[in-house]
């Protein structure tokens, strides 16, 4: 019997599944040669969703980096001779329309992303699938890549880690489980097991449905619950008698009726002679708390594996038969048949990095066996060099602030994760139902008392727009188009364009209160910000200068994207996004550590001082109207881009002249137990309150303003993105080198522009006003720009922009298609839309000079 060693480079918590195995072969591929891998079962395991997992692989989402990851993945199957590439067919039946829409959404996502999917009509389908009842079948997706992961992904997973284990580099110990994780100051020490401790700087959790377990014994909350997914078998089925094949149709996903199927190939096969039938329950899905998983012991297949409930299913197989009625003439295996647990997170990404609140202890959870190798590359990448190729910002844990992985809003979004699985299609402005009212700024009730439109961004209500709006602003509404297209209305509200116009010719007040400030202070604050910051924010930068700037990566990737305002000669305030606040705070605290700063202190504001947006051409004539000191807001006295304390009838207001939405004004930060009687205020002069989406969309759009996370990625950098500075700080900061050679190259591999859609009717004369993320194609080969890194060229953010009455989207092109002038086309709903590129770079549409917000 192998000995423990006594330290080791990384221990991985749960080495027997496909993503352990995985993450432990790239590790190795990547160099690492001292890894401990830790597995409570057998290796492979035979208790984990690995080993019952259906093996099959989707290659298209509407999710960037998921179809990275499966395509990976894919391929890295393939190159082991373990997958069988047969196709897979999605199917939308006769009657739902919606479900055809969705499946056209999902090529242009393809297409996109760089999957090879395309629509196919019912005869093709029933070609590729003669199970199928034809009068059934409305149309479908086909995807030629799509596959099954042979014999099992579990033996991938065991043939990975016989591998490691030979190579010297992995010592793996089965039947060994961590009784408890070593962590002193935040920090991980070591591992204590069944066998003794292993000392270890960094430990990798990838135990699946148990996740939350050795997580909580690291110090950390993991927002992941195993729901009941039933599956069940069918047969005999013996159509591939005598071919050896492990499966023989192409898979199938019927998720109009959240179910998929497959058959299990030649009966002598490893599951063979049989058809394979899932399903996610839509409606009252099954969660389990891990710690309620029974043991090896007390379960009849396996604690991933619990018994069957028909009524789980009735009503859906009663569905499935009429697609497939095959299924209705073979006999059920009830001995099995089973539901089998996955794991479902809090808003439906895998949970993948290092933990916020342990430094050294790293997540690879929630993971399909199509993504296992993928997101084991990833986080390889991402240990071995600080970052994996394609941005990490929608599966980083650190994307969740504390309170949004407390048990109670974590079951409510798992439940609603759930019930989405399949069906319905998710819309991308979807709201969750669950975890509402989290957080609340102070007005709050006046925002409610008008009729708010809220969603939720980071546990914040946000009013998109106002119904008092809908009757006050009756003119500008009338200038406001419909939206007939179901979808491009849903989750938008056109008071809220009314509202937009409003404040151009008027003032209005956005609640921004969600946005995340941090106040640093202290003998290293500068450094630490300095060495941060690409802008220059230390030095000579006077007290009350506020200054936009990035924090990069290594690479010149763009982190973060925010604004710092020097308060004085130590001290400086940080203004984030509320999505991305807590990403930004870790990023800071984690670099601090690393460079060895530790004399500074950071104040979390972001609760307590809410923040009132004050825009409009009549924003300083208002405001001067209510402040003790009129004089002190002209123009000379307040220049544009500083920021001091003000009183307004009384009340503390610091007050940051900047503008987000093009228009004079300034946002004003004010603490929470003064919020009404500033809202009051400005109510009471006339202000008129305006929506979120204002601010976040549709000026944001005219102004070709960046969005993080959408816009601004780790994969591209500051000058593709067009937001180089005109000169570069003489002082150190991260990412600094990558940043020189990208401004030094003579051309960039693509570049962030600015495109309107020049017509935006249907083939039925409908207009559309397109949302989410679309592919863009060249004019002459219909085909998507791919630049000299092989990025593809899609619209990263689109909305409609009613004072320039055009949709107006962002979109990295390479160099042939980044010209102004040409024009692509965008592709939505199956359909082409010429899209003109207005400017190559960053540069206004609205005001394109600044005059108005610098009046």
């Amino acid at each position: 019997m192998a000995t423990l060693p006594s330290q080791a480079d990384a221990v991985i918590i749960g080495l027997g599944g496909i993503v352990g195995a995985s993450v432990a072969h790239h590790l190795i591929e990547q160099g690492w040669t001292n890894l401990v891998g830790l597995e409570t079962s057998a290796i492979p395991s035979d208790i984990g969703s690995t080993a019952h997992a259906s093996d099959f692989c989707f290659m298209t989402s509407h999710d960037r980096l998921a179809c990275y990851t499966t395509t990976y993945s894919q391929r890295f199957y393939e190159a082991l001779g373990h997958y069988h590439k047969v196709g897979g067919l999605e199917i939308a039946r006769i009657g739902d329309e919606a479900r055809l829409a969705e499946l056209q959404r999902k090529v242009a996502s393809g297409k996109a992303f760089g999957t090879r999917a395309r629509m196919v009509d019912a005869d093709e389908a029933v070609e590729h699938f003669p199970l199928l009842a034809r009068d059934q079948v409305l149309g479908a997706m086909w995807d030629p890549d799509a596959g099954l992961v042979v014999p099992r992904s579990q033996q991938v997973a065991g043939e990975l880690v016989e591998r490691a284990v030979a190579g010297g580099h992995l010592s793996a110990f089965a039947e060994t489980p961590a009784l408890d994780i070593d962590v002193r100051d935040s920090r991980v020490y070591g591992v204590e097991t069944s066998k003794g401790y292993v000392a270890t700087s960094r430990v990798i959790i990838t135990s699946g449905i148990w996740g939350p377990i050795p997580a909580a014994m690291g110090g950390a909350a993991l927002p992941l619950m195993p729901v009941e997914h039933p599956l069940m078998f069918f047969g005999p089925f013996e159509t591939f008698a005598g071919t050896g094949k492990e499966i023989g149709y192409p898979l199938l996903r019927d998720q109009g009726n959240s179910a998929y199927m497959r058959d299990t190939g030649d009966p002598t096969s490893t599951e063979g002679g049989q058809l394979e039938w899932g399903y996610y329950e839509s409606h009252e899905p099954r969660l389990v708390d891990p710690r309620a998983i029974l043991e090896r012991d007390q379960a009849r297949l396996s604690p991933s594996m619990r018994d069957l409930e028909l009524d789980q299913v009735a009503e859906a197989f009663e569905r499935a038969i009429e697609l497939a009625p095959v299924l209705g003439e073979l006999g059920w295996d009830e001995k099995h048949s089973f539901n089998g647990l996955l794991s479902v997170t809090s808003d439906g990404g895998s949970l993948v990095g290092e933990s916020p609140e342990t430094r050294g202890l790293w997540l690879c959870e929630a993971v399909w066996v199509k993504d296992g190798p993928g997101m084991g590359k990833v986080l390889a990448d991402w240990l071995t060099h600080g970052r994996p190729e394609l941005d990490p910002c929608g599966i980083d844990i650190a994307r969740f602030y504390p309170v949004q992985k407390t048990p109670h809003h974590v079951l409510g979004r798992c439940r609603e994760i759930a019930r989405k699985i399949y069906d319905p299609p998710v819309h991308p402005r979807e709201p969750f139902e669950s975890g509402r009212d989290l957080r609340r700024g102070p007005f709050w009730p006046r925002e409610q008392a008008l009729g708010g439109y809220f969603m939720e961004a980071a546990g914040w209500e946000r009013a998109h727009g106002y119904a008092a709006n809908e009757t006050r602003l009756a003119a500008y509404l009338e200038r406001v188009p419909e939206r007939p297209a179901e979808w491009d209305a849903r989750h938008f509200w056109r008071v809220s364009n009314a509202e937009h116009l409003a404040l151009s010719d008027d003032v209005g007040m956005i609640n921004l209160s969600h946005f995340a400030i941090f106040d640093i202070a202290g003998h290293d604050a500068e450094a630490l910000l300095e060495r941060l910051s690409v802008a220059r924010v230390g030095g000579n930068t006077p007290a009350g200068k506020g200054v936009y700037t990035h924090f990069l990566d290594a690479f010149g990737g763009v982190h973060s994207d925010l604004t710092i305002v020097r308060l004085a000669a130590d001290a400086w305030r940080i203004i984030c996004g509320g999505d991305t606040g807590h990403r930004d705070l870790m990023w800071i605290r984690h670099r601090a550590e690393e460079w060895d700063l530790t004399r500074w202190h950071l104040a979390d504001r972001s609760d307590g001082l809410a923040t009132l947006g004050l825009w409009g051409p009549n924003a300083r004539h208002t405001l001067q109207a209510l402040t003790d000191d009129p004089e002190g807001l002209d123009d000379a006295r307040f220049p544009f881009a500083t920021a001091r304390e003000i009183r307004v009838q009384g009340l503390p207001v610091w007050a940051f002249r900047i503008s987000y939405v093009g228009e004079q004004g300034w946002e004003l930060y004010v603490p929470f137990s003064y919020g009404l009687a500033l809202w009051d205020l400005l109510f009471d002069a006339g202000v008129i309150p305006v929506g979120i989406e204002t601010y976040a969309s549709s000026r944001r759009l005219e102004k070709s303003l960046r969005l993080q996370n959408a816009d601004l990625l780790s994969d591209y950098n500051l000058v593709e993105a067009g937001l180089a500075r005109p000169r570069v700080k003489d002082v150190p900061f991260h990412g600094k080198a990558a940043y020189l050679e990208q401004r030094d190259r003579a051309q960039q591999p693509a570049t962030l522009c600015t495109l309107v859609m020049e017509e935006h009717h249907d083939a039925a004369g409908t207009p559309r006003f397109p949302v989410g993320q679309s592919p863009l194609l060249d004019l002459d080969s219909g085909e998507v720009p791919v630049d000299a890194l092989g990025r593809r060229s899609y619209v990263t953010s689109i909305a409609y922009g009613p004072s320039l009455g055009r949709n107006i989207a962002l979109a990295y092109l390479p160099p042939e298609h980044a010209r102004e002038g040409r024009t692509l086309r965008l592709e939505y709903f199956a359909e082409h839309y010429p899209m003109r590129v207005t400017a190559v770079g960053y540069r206004a549409l609205y005001d394109p000079e600044g005059e108005r917000a610098r009046g």
